[in-house]
């Protein structure tokens, strides 16, 4: 006989889970009861639930595991939704665990009482309550499926107090085996006689299941046919920038050669993207339902081919299945496409370039610093603002896997992701970019780093504003300024009250001695960055964008 706190966890153990984060609930203390017997699975203590199911959420990305959340009804929930939705725009496997009131008070609006399945239904793979403690099993192995079955996502299962509570005897389910889609030969000849026909072709790179492996598959296919590749936005890790065939990121700020690419392009391979609002420039590069490129459309889930664009050539294929079958490919004798690839490769090293924008300070050229002086396996973790965008086009990242930055755009992902990132991968520097407003939504994580002795590093651009709502304010609004300038506190001193080292850069030259020493340090670091409000943008300065420039 086990209660259920104890059957649960015990399923994550035979799921091969050996993390959790958590804001602890009175809701699921049997569930922590089990974790405390746990000589597996580490029990990480957050401090909001939105850091927390970041935190899931990055360490999904970082292992290619389901993160695994647990959090308290009703507000607890409600913070960890973002989390959630960042999962979900970025199929990312994860499974959150919600602690519900009992049984005997359901449907009467018990304290802090929520409606799971309901409210989560429209932007997770799966919600489900489990009402029955001998089902635990049952439950916990298929929420492990979905998350990483197909196109991969977040799972959320609802956990009544008494079921928890309860005794009863089952018998623990089998660890989880995903199957792993390929192409099949015929697809693959069909691809080779496409590519043989082609003048214009490009392939675009992102999406789940990918590995080491795969990168490397990749670049050994893009050398063979000289082949322009670029990452979709927030996959730039997926191919090494430095590599010859690397021609840019489809993203935000798009460089116009690349851009202009994709869109006259008469082959184009899409592998593991969605091809969604960001990728296609707000999608402008291909036409909908059907794109005047040839489409090459690779994905795991069938589902997700002809959401939006329909294929030429359709295939329900992983990342790692297809990149194996690129072996069988034979490159033509002339290819005709070389020059091509060329230009669009000068035209991304010329984008790298920082452009000139006003202050001591000048981001574009931290970050070209900060590229230069990291490993090639350190990982690299944003939210978003226009600071990201710095990062976006300014960092060349070089392995699979040294980027976690959400899709989504949510702000204050890139504290709990460095935290998760460290947690997966000791041994790796971990970086986290993030604006002071976009830093401000999680930092009480800090406090989490501090505790389990993380020496993860927290670049801050500080601009004082919310730097992408004024930048669109001052654009469609001029001088109609509200709700985007930002008072702020000394992030250095922040930083040491926590216990972390706190470093202040006033000029672009004291960056990289104050990197360096955070690099060396045992503790978290922050380094705060001092901006002109006037640098908004890679490209514009405040006045230009105010100006219509």
């Amino acid at each position: 006989m086990r209660h259920g706190g104890k059957i649960l966890i015990d399923q994550l153990e035979a799921q091969g889970a050996t993390t959790v984060f958590t804001v602890p609930g009175e809701s699921f203390l049997a569930a922590l009861d089990g974790l405390h017997d746990s000589n597996r699975i580490k029990t990480i203590i957050c401090r909001q639930e939105g850091g927390a199911s970041m935190m899931a959420e990055g360490w999904g990305k970082a292992t290619g595991e389901p993160g695994i959340c647990f959090v308290t009804r009703g507000p607890g929930l409600a913070n960890a939704m973002s989390g959630l939705h960042v999962a979900q725009q970025d199929s990312t496997p994860m499974v959150l665990f919600v602690g519900l009131p009992g049984s005997a008070h359901e449907d009467r609006e018990a304290f802090q009482e929520i409606e799971t399945k309901s409210l989560l239904s429209s932007f997770v793979k799966w919600a489900a309550v489990i009402r029955h403690t001998e089902r635990i099993p049952e439950y916990v192995s298929h929420a492990f499926h979905l998350a990483q079955s197909g196109r991969p996502g977040p799972v959320v299962l609802g956990l009544p107090e008494d079921m928890l509570a309860a005794e009863c005897t089952a018998a623990d389910a089998k660890q989880v085996r995903i199957p792993s889609p390929r192409p099949n030969p015929e697809d693959m000849a069909e691809l080779q006689r496409r590519l043989h026909a082609a003048k214009r072709p490009l392939m675009i790179i992102g999406g789940p299941g990918w590995s080491v492996a795969a990168q490397k598959a990749i670049e050994r296919f893009a050398d063979r046919f000289d082949l322009p590749v670029a990452p979709a936005f927030r996959y730039q890790d997926y191919i090494d920038n430095r590599h010859r065939c690397h021609v840019g990121c489809a993203g935000i700020g798009i460089e116009p050669t690349l851009g202009a690419a994709i869109k006259n392009a008469d082959l184009l391979i899409v592998l593991g993207a969605r091809m969604g609002e960001m990728t296609t420039s707000g999608y402008t590069l291909l036409d909908i339902p059907n794109p005047k490129q040839t489409l090459v459309h690779i994905h795991p889930s069938p589902d997700e081919l002809g959401t939006v664009y329909r294929a030429d050539l359709p295939m329900v294929a992983t990342a790692a299945g297809f990149t194996e079958a690129l072996a069988s490919l034979e490159a033509p004798a002339t290819i005709a496409w070389s020059g091509h690839r060329a230009e669009l490769r000068a035209a991304y090293e010329a984008h790298l370039r920082p452009v000139a924008l006003p202050g001591a300070v000048k981001l574009a050229e931290v970050v070209r610093a900060a590229s230069a002086m990291l490993p090639d396996d350190a990982i690299i973790t944003n939210g978003a603002g226009n600071y990201a965008a710095f990062v976006h086009r300014y960092f060349e990242y070089k392995g699979y896997r040294t980027a976690l930055a959400p899709t989504s755009g949510s702000m204050g992902y890139g504290l709990p992701a460095a935290v998760a990132a460290k947690l997966a991968h000791p041994t790796l520097p971990v970086v986290n970019f993030q604006g002071d407003g976009c830093f401000m939504m999680t930092s009480q994580e800090l406090a989490t780093a501090v505790q389990y002795g993380l020496p993860v590093i927290s670049i801050i651009a500080n601009n004082g504003m919310y730097g992408t709502i004024r930048m669109h304010q001052e654009r469609e609004y001029p001088r109609r300024v509200i709700g985007t300038t930002l008072v702020n506190p000394d992030f250095a001193a922040f930083a040491r009250s926590f216990g972390a080292e706190g470093f202040t850069v006033e000029a672009t030259s004291d960056f990289a001695p104050a990197l360096q020493s955070a690099l060396q340090s045992t503790k978290p670091s922050v380094i705060e960055l001092k901006l002109d409000p006037e640098a908004l943008s890679p490209r514009k300065t405040l006045t230009e964008v105010r100006q219509g420039g």
